[in-house]
This record gives C-alpha cells, sequence and structure tokens, in this order.
C-alpha cells in the first residue's frame, strides 16, 4: 500500500540531494521522537508507537487520499 501523495521541499537557489534509508527495527520495539529533540518549543509531531501496531496500521489501510503518517501524526502541529 502506497500514499497517493508526495511531497517534497525544495530551494531553487541550493543543490540538494536525496538518499534513500532503509530501517527494520524489530517487531516488539517502538518508534518514537528522540527524547532531546522534544522540547516545548518544539514538540513531538508523533506519539510513541509500537512497530507492530504501526505495521498493522500501515497495512491495514488502503489508498484513502492521506498517508498512513498524517493519520498518526499528533494534532499540536503548527499548521502552515
Amino acid at each position: 500500500m502506497w500514499s497517493i501523495e508526495h511531497r517534497a521541499t525544495v530551494n531553487s537557489a541550493k543543490e540538494r540531494i536525496s538518499i534513500a534509508t532503509f530501517h527494520r527495527p524489530g517487531m516488539n520495539s517502538n518508534l518514537a521522537p528522540i527524547p532531546s529533540l522534544v522540547t516545548p518549543e518544539r514538540p513531538a509531531f508523533f506519539e510513541r508507537i509500537g512497530v507492530e501496531d504501526y505495521y498493522n496500521g500501515f497495512f491495514s489501510r488502503e489508498l484513502q487520499g492521506k498517508s498512513y503518517i498524517d493519520i498518526i501524526r499528533l494534532q499540536n502541529e503548527i499548521s502552515k
């Protein structure tokens, strides 16, 4: 299942490079922001979620307009 939406930020004054990275955490692990990067001025966009719960939610969806990452995003994100 893939998202039908794609977003990219481009700076026309500078070159950019994209690097594909792959990571496969253990099924009993958690996905969460690094605590040292979360402050009152820079709140987390996502809460901690178990890898198994993330995979179950991701693979149970069909193409419904938004990506799964948008579904699990916290509501405290500042709209741009």
